[in-house]
């Protein structure tokens, strides 16, 4: 018996990268993944590798900026599995520049896909929880714990040059993550932050030859770290490396499990040590 069996949990940007690896480890433990990526191969290609395990998942790809996207992707989680028990909004980019040269569109972007959106879909979730909530109350049965993870950023707790737009809509994500949890605390939900350090992904690894990009909405944007920077940033960690995607997956499966339902309000630093 998994820790997660009966659970249902919603991933955005779980087609690729950490969000992937959360997906899968959750799914590991038990739970039925709604799974998201902008695209919808690498959505499918998760929804594949979850039922090969057993586990059970259904694809919804599509950015969560969209308009509607939250509450099909909250419906998803009704219709195909009966409601939701975990939201885990991972989703993002980064898209750098220092505030001189900044557009107002990279701004938006960015503030959009990390906070409007985790607000868009918690929004959309609340209806479904408060109603699971009333249902398990008057049929006398105990209220579970659900559980929200916000994803965040060491940017969002202490700055970083180059991303005023990304450290501001981290450091919205912890605002956001204390006001649902004093908010939800009466449906027996707990809400909490991961801020990750360095983990080694697509959008981090040292890009080779002139660099990699990513395409967001019709936008060509740079990815990965210059490999000299890389090494300077790896030497700043005490354990002197940076994080995989598994690692990062795991703590947020930290406030996913029973373990932690009277953990709420909370920041966890996944950085290997490293400190602002």
């Amino acid at each position: 018996m998994g820790k997660l069996d009966g659970k249902v949990a919603l991933i955005t940007g779980s087609g690729r990268g950490i969000g992937r690896e959360i997906a899968l480890k959750l799914a590991a433990d038990g739970a039925s993944i709604v799974v998201n990526d902008l695209d919808p191969d690498p959505a499918a290609e998760t929804v594949a590798a979850i039922e090969a395990v057993g586990a059970r998942a259904v694809a919804v790809p599509g950015s969560v900026t969209a308009a509607g996207f939250a509450e099909g992707f909250v419906g998803a989680a009704v219709d195909e599995f009966g409601g939701l028990d975990i939201v885990v909004n991972n989703a993002g980019y980064t898209w750098d520049s220092v505030i001189q040269k900044m557009t107002d569109e990279q701004w938006d972007a960015i503030v959009d896909v990390h906070l409007t959106a985790p607000f868009r879909i918690l929004r959309a979730a609340q209806p479904i929880i408060a109603e699971q909530v009333k249902r398990a109350r008057a049929a006398g049965e105990p209220v579970p714990c659900r559980k929200v993870v916000n994803v965040s950023s060491i940017a969002g707790l202490g700055g970083n040059a180059g991303q005023a737009n990304y450290a501001a809509a981290k450091a919205g994500v912890t605002g956001l993550t204390k006001t649902l949890a004093k908010e939800w605390g009466r449906y027996n939900v707990t809400v909490n932050t991961v801020a990750f350090g360095l983990i080694k992904t697509r959008l981090t690894e040292a890009p080779a030859g002139s660099g990699g990009t990513i395409d967001v909405a019709g936008n060509e944007i740079k990815v990965g770290v210059n490999p000299d920077l890389l090494t300077t940033m790896e030497q700043m960690i005490p354990l002197g490396r940076g994080g995989t995607p598994a690692e990062a997956a795991g703590a947020v499966y930290l406030l996913c499990i029973p373990e932690s339902d009277y953990v709420s309000a909370q920041t966890l630093v996944c950085g290997g040590g490293f400190t602002i």
